[in-house]
C-alpha cells in the first residue's frame, strides 16, 4: 500500500501551492514521499505531514534543500545575513553563526530544515552516519537533507523534542510540534501547513 500520488498532488497543488507547481517543487515532494515509503511506511502519517509542512516553510516553498536566504553561494548568504544583522533585523541572534570560522567554514542554515551552528552539524553527523563537518555544503544534497530531516525530527536531534511527543495514538498537537525545530516561532502557521498536507495524504492498494 502506497501513497495515492495523484490524490496527493492534486490536493497539494490547490491547498498549498496556489494552484500551480514548478517542476522543482514536484521533484522535492516526490523525494520526500519516496523516502517515507522506503524508510517509514508503518509510522504515523501525521509525522510525514508535519515534515512536509516543515520543509515547505524552511525552504520557502521550493521543497528543495536550500541555503539560508536562498542565496546561490555561501559568500552571498553571509553578506545578506551580515547586513540584516547589522541593521537589527535579526534580534534573536546573539552569535553571528554564519561568519567563517578559523578554518574557513560557515555554519549557516542549509537543507530542508536549515541546519545551523557547528554543534548541530556535528550532532547530525553522528545521527545520520554522514560527515557533515568536513564539507557542510553536502547538506544541500537531497539524499543527505532527507536523512537529516527524517532522523532529526524522529529522534529529537534539533531541540530535544521529537515527532512522537506530539503525534502518537490519540495525541495530536500540531501547534507545539514546532518545538521540534525552533521553539514556537510561527507555530500556528506551521500547524496550518501540517494539517493541509495531512489532508492530502491518502493510500492506494493499486
Amino acid at each position: 500500500m502506497g501513497i495515492n500520488r495523484r490524490f496527493f498532488f492534486e490536493n497539494a497543488r490547490q491547498r498549498l501551492f496556489g494552484g500551480r507547481f514548478q517542476q522543482h517543487q514536484v521533484h522535492g515532494l516526490e523525494a520526500i514521499l519516496d523516502h517515507w515509503e522506503q524508510t517509514s511506511p508503518a509510522k504515523d502519517d501525521r509525522w510525514l505531514a508535519y515534515m512536509l509542512g516543515t520543509a515547505f516553510h524552511e525552504t520557502a516553498r521550493t521543497m528543495q534543500p536550500v541555503r539560508e536566504t536562498l542565496a546561490p553561494t555561501d559568500d552571498k548568504a553571509i553578506a545578506i545575513l551580515e547586513n540584516a544583522w547589522r541593521r537589527g533585523r535579526l534580534p534573536w541572534v546573539s552569535n553571528p553563526y554564519w561568519r567563517r570560522d578559523p578554518g574557513g567554514q560557515t555554519w549557516l542554515g542549509r537543507g530542508l530544515v536549515q541546519l545551523t551552528h557547528p554543534r548541530n552539524y556535528e550532532k547530525l553527523s553522528r545521527v545520520t552516519g554522514m560527515d557533515l563537518v568536513t564539507d557542510p555544503s553536502v547538506t544541500l544534497r537531497m539524499d543527505v537533507a532527507l536523512r537529516i530531516m527524517f532522523l532529526g525530527m524522529e529522534q529529537g536531534s534539533f531541540t530535544g523534542h521529537r515527532l512522537e511527543q506530539f503525534f502518537l495514538g490519540p495525541k495530536e498537537d500540531w501547534l507545539n510540534a514546532r518545538r521540534i525545530i525552533n521553539g514556537v516561532e510561527r507555530a500556528p502557521q506551521l500547524a496550518d501547513y501540517g494539517r493541509a498536507f495531512y489532508s492530502c495524504i491518502s493510500y492506494t492498494t493499486g
